[in-house]
């Protein structure tokens, strides 16, 4: 096994297919393919499962990949601290519900991070797609939330895919409507108060269940909705429409702009926002600064982060 080997397989993974991942690399894709053979054959696992719809990596796979993805930064910091080797692509991917706090610690991370190449993704998805996404290894980590309404799905969902679910912070029910909103001034709504008004939420596409809503009081019915798949969408619809969307209540003004507020929601429901991982693998460097980011940045907002062993997990 070499450690060119080894970054083949964390390519195919950062790409998502082994056409792909060829391209990059830029051999040929039988070539790719007959190396990862190679080294399935000299470990004696099945790193990635194959399918009509591609590939995914398998349980052993994921171990596999923490442990190649640790050799070789390893063996780059060497060769940076001895041979004066220029540093390589960082690459890092993540999985969100649609969070502004999110992006925000995504934007901080990078602004900080001292290197001249980075190939960085930052994918604003539907749920059931995060967990798969961090259940191949697409993204190394996944933001979602549960509450009490959602969590015995998620948790089974979760287990049944090898997952981790890490509490950063409660939160209350909250709305966002626009500055201009004919309830603007009020400090305390309750749900029926919005009752004339559209209520946004993210559409979840194929894997359209309750439990995998974005929002809390998803069982409710709406007189007007509307689902969206994207955040800028959302908010221009809040602006335009004098809409709502129910959230977390973490608003970013340069993110989301000015002309939205935050507003508490008269619910007795809450949740708890966290990340999910792999429990095969291991958080690369890039990945564990996000972690720390992120808890900066939800901390500056005045939510204290949860102890692991208080949490939902």
């Amino acid at each position: 096994m070499t450690l060119q080997q080894l970054k083949y397989i964390l390519t195919i993974v950062s790409c998502g297919s082994i056409s792909e991942a060829a391209k990059r690399l830029f051999i040929s894709q039988p070539s790719l393919s007959s190396a990862v053979k190679e080294i399935e054959t000299e470990v004696g696992i099945e790193i990635f499962l194959r399918s009509s719809k591609g590939i995914a990596l398998s349980s052993d796979g994921a171990e596999f990949l923490s442990y190649a993805r640790q050799v070789v930064e390893q063996a780059e910091l060497l060769e940076q601290r001895y041979m004066n080797r220029k540093p390589s692509k960082k690459l890092f991917s993540i999985s969100t519900q649609h969070y502004a706090f999110s992006v925000q610690a995504f934007v901080g991370l990078l602004k900080e991070l001292d290197v001249d190449e980075y190939e960085c993704t930052l994918r604003e998805t539907r749920t059931y797609e995060i967990i798969e996404d961090v259940r191949n290894m697409k993204s190394e980590l996944g933001i979602i939330y549960m509450s009490e309404f959602n969590r015995k799905v998620i948790q089974k969902l979760l287990k049944d895919n090898e997952l981790r679910f890490h509490p950063l912070f409660q939160a209350e029910a909250h709305v966002f409507i626009s500055e201009e909103h004919p309830l603007a001034s009020k400090s305390l709504l309750d749900i029926e108060d919005l009752d004339d008004y559209p209520c946004l939420a993210f559409e979840q596409g194929e894997y359209n269940s309750f439990y995998f809503a974005e929002e809390i009081l998803s069982t409710r019915t709406y007189k007007k909705k509307i689902l969206v798949s994207d955040r800028a969408t959302l908010f221009n619809l809040l602006i335009g429409l004098n809409g709502y969307t129910i959230s977390s209540g973490v608003l970013n003004k340069d993110l989301n702009g000015e002309q939205i507020k935050s507003v508490r929601l008269r619910t007795d429901e809450s949740i708890q926002v966290g990340y999910i991982v792999n429990q095969k693998a291991s958080l690369s460097q890039l990945a564990a600064a996000y972690v720390t980011k992120l808890k900066t940045v939800i901390t500056d907002f005045g939510y204290p982060i949860i102890n692991q062993e208080d949490g939902l997990d």
